[in-house]
């Protein structure tokens, strides 16, 4: 059974009313702070490992497979 921790938080009610004012007189909410991380970057990262893997040839895929295999394995 879940602890009290664990429950889901309710948002808070005034952000609520706030966003639902906002919405009904056409008020844009504000932007979120920019954090200085590019969009185009973030959306690629998001890819990972599948995307590296794709774009290298069956034979540098093997020699990354072997050398991660290696540093796992290798080590006492």
């Amino acid at each position: 059974m879940p602890s009290d921790s664990h429950k889901k938080r309710q948002p808070d009610p005034n952000v609520t009313a706030f966003s639902i004012v906002q919405a009904l007189s056409g008020e844009l909410p504000p932007a979120p702070p920019d954090d200085g991380k590019d969009p185009a970057a973030v959306a690629l990262g998001r890819k990972g490992g599948q995307a590296r893997a794709k774009s290298m040839s069956k034979k540098k895929r093997s020699e990354s497979a072997k050398k991660a295999a290696k540093a796992r394995w290798g080590k006492k």
